[in-house]
């Protein structure tokens, strides 16, 4: 077994502190990654303040990988030692089932191994995740980093990256489109890089006028207060997509009202309790209200290629590991812009005391 240190969270009340824990040797088909930096998701403290209940403790979170090969076991084609390479939100599944064999691994119907707070497919042993020196993950699960992207501002991608990218694939955003994103924190920064990039013409949708300037500068064309009720008014059936990154509660009718016919408002947000959603604010318009998930490795795969050939990386704020109870404060209060990423070389310090 290899020895691994992190920090961990070993109840819901307790912050995070150092922590150490055995992991497997890699076999024939893993490969062993020293990790250089991992993001740092708000869902990192829902679970590890148990806020989505099911909590397994202790727990080491953390989805947003990169790091360095070390080691790779002997039937290991796609990466090699020295080669960068990225974790995301799963290590594991069946491989087999219907989901998988469409490259939909998330919808694992067996159940997907989640990089932490869940266990490998043996359902017994607990998988740590990347606020840790290192990790052991089958091969397939595993990304390859481009050359050109700085890894510590290309950790994010892993997470905040792909929920983002994947909604904008699915519902085709192309040149011309009018695309509303709504928040502009983690993951809203990331929709609007992408949506600009793919030629839409993207509308920021905030509380306050205090990230305009920011939304601009990462692509935006259009910034419009959603505290002032003449925004609805102003856009109303304008959009032909809204990608919805808030996690508050909020009035999704409101923002129905945004489309044009036929056009869709994607979740990918979770608030804390259920939304009411009028009839009428569908089927006038035949307007869809849909979710979206991460991706499968593939996708997640062609999201780090194309962020390579376009240069998009998250906007980021490194931080050593002792500063993460810190962190997660400042997230909660939104002071972040806008993302915190652990340099886990600050682990190091952790070895002198």
């Amino acid at each position: 077994m290899l020895k691994a240190i992190a920090y961990a969270a070993a109840a819901a009340d307790k912050p995070l502190a150092p922590f150490s824990f055995e992991q497997r040797e890699p076999g024939p088909h893993d490969v062993l990654i020293d990790i250089l930096y991992c993001g740092v998701c708000h869902s990192d403290i829902h679970q590890a303040r148990d806020e989505w209940g099911g909590s397994i403790f202790p727990m080491v979170p953390g989805h947003e990988i990169i790091g360095r090969v070390k080691q790779v076991g002997q039937h290991v084609t796609k990466l090699k030692v020295g080669d960068m390479a990225g974790v995301g939100c799963m290590v594991d599944s069946c491989r087999d089932c219907s989901s998988c064999r469409q490259d939909l691994e998330q919808f694992c119907l067996k159940g997907v191994a989640y990089t932490y707070n869940s266990t490998e497919m043996d359902r017994k042993t607990p998988t740590r995740g990347g606020y840790a020196s290192q990790i052991v993950v089958a091969e397939h699960f595993a990304l390859k980093v481009p050359a050109g992207l700085d890894p510590a501002s290309a950790a994010p991608l892993l997470c905040a990256g792909i929920t983002t990218y994947s909604p904008l694939r699915q519902w085709n955003c192309k040149k011309g489109d009018r695309v509303g994103v709504v928040g502009l924190g983690g993951l809203g920064h990331m929709a609007v890089k992408f949506a600009a990039s793919m030629g839409a013409e993207v509308t920021v949708l905030s509380t306050s006028r205090a990230k305009e300037a920011d939304a601009r500068r990462l692509g935006a064309q259009g910034f419009e207060v959603t505290r002032d009720e003449a925004t609805f008014r102003k856009l109303a059936g304008r959009l032909d997509l809204i990608i919805d990154t808030i996690s508050a509660q909020h009035d999704y009718n409101q923002y129905l009202s945004l489309l044009r016919p036929q056009g869709a408002m994607v979740l990918v947000g979770v608030p804390p309790e259920p939304t009411p959603v009028g009839a009428f604010s569908l089927i006038n318009g035949n307007k869809r209200l849909a979710g979206s998930s991460i991706g499968g490795i593939a996708e997640t795969q062609e999201m780090l290629d194309y962020c390579a050939k376009h240069q998009i990386v998250s906007d980021i704020e490194i931080i050593p590991i002792q500063k993460i109870n810190e962190a997660y404060e400042r997230m909660i209060k939104g002071d972040v812009r806008y993302r915190f990423v652990i340099d886990l070389a600050s682990l190091s310090n952790e070895n002198a005391r």
